[in-house]
């Protein structure tokens, strides 16, 4: 077996996870707390439609449906909320090098509202964005984890035909380990986040591995990897 590529989850996974009250990045983005609890509740109401329906959504829609135009001001009051809560584990750059060391391309899926550019600003502060061969992001495309078509957008991404030849490592064991297991990819559990209520599935997948931290993904993918000769 030839591992061409392992496929990341985002939060929770390249970043740790961090107990938040999310409706305060709503409060200090509009400075209302009327408003701002209709945005939280519209944003619950996405992640839900995530859980159940596997459709994805974005920031914009969470402005929309309550009729509010973000603005720019907004937005960066919203960002500078959620950029303590963003940075890498000091894994993973280690963790990438050893891989591309390896012949075996770095990939991204992520469940987000944000955007591409949101998500490629915070991997270039962190020095990592040229080390990820492929990324997809639900906020881009219809569909969110666990749903079939997210995960065939991430193979084609890295440039994967056979999933078996893929592994993704994430932090949840429905949208991630559930997801990845059902396509045929190899699946690597991060079990260290308190996943919301609202954002946990129905059933947990197997995952062929459980890490306690990021760095021992290498010794998981070492044992599934047999180079091509």
């Amino acid at each position: 077996m030839t591992i061409e590529a392992v496929i990341f989850d985002w939060g929770g996974t390249l970043t740790p996870w961090h107990t938040l009250e999310p409706r305060e990045a709503w409060i200090a983005a509009v400075a209302d707390a009327d408003l701002a609890d209709r945005l939280w509740q519209a944003e619950v109401e996405i992640w839900r439609r995530s859980r159940d329906e596997h459709r994805s959504g974005t920031v914009a829609e969470v402005f929309d449906t309550v009729g509010v135009t973000a603005t720019d001001v907004m937005l960066a009051s919203l960002r500078e909320w959620w950029e303590p809560h963003t940075f890498l584990d000091p894994d993973v750059p280690a963790l990438f090098a050893g891989l591309h060391e390896r012949g075996i391309r770095v990939g991204v899926l992520s469940n987000t509202l944000w955007t591409r550019e949101e998500h490629e600003r915070i991997f270039r502060r962190d020095g990592v964005l040229d080390a990820i061969d492929g990324a997809v992001y639900s906020s881009e495309i219809p569909w969110s984890k666990p749903h079939a078509e997210a995960f065939r957008a991430a193979l084609d991404a890295v440039a994967v035909v056979d999933p078996s030849r893929a592994v993704f490592v994430g932090d949840r064991p429905f949208d991630d380990i559930h997801g990845a297991k059902s396509v045929g990819m190899h699946a690597v559990l991060v079990p260290h986040s308190e996943i919301p209520d609202v954002q946990k599935g129905p059933v947990e997948g197997e995952a062929d591995a459980v890490v306690q931290r990021l760095g021992d993904v290498l010794a998981v993918v070492d044992a599934l990897h047999r180079p091509r000769d």
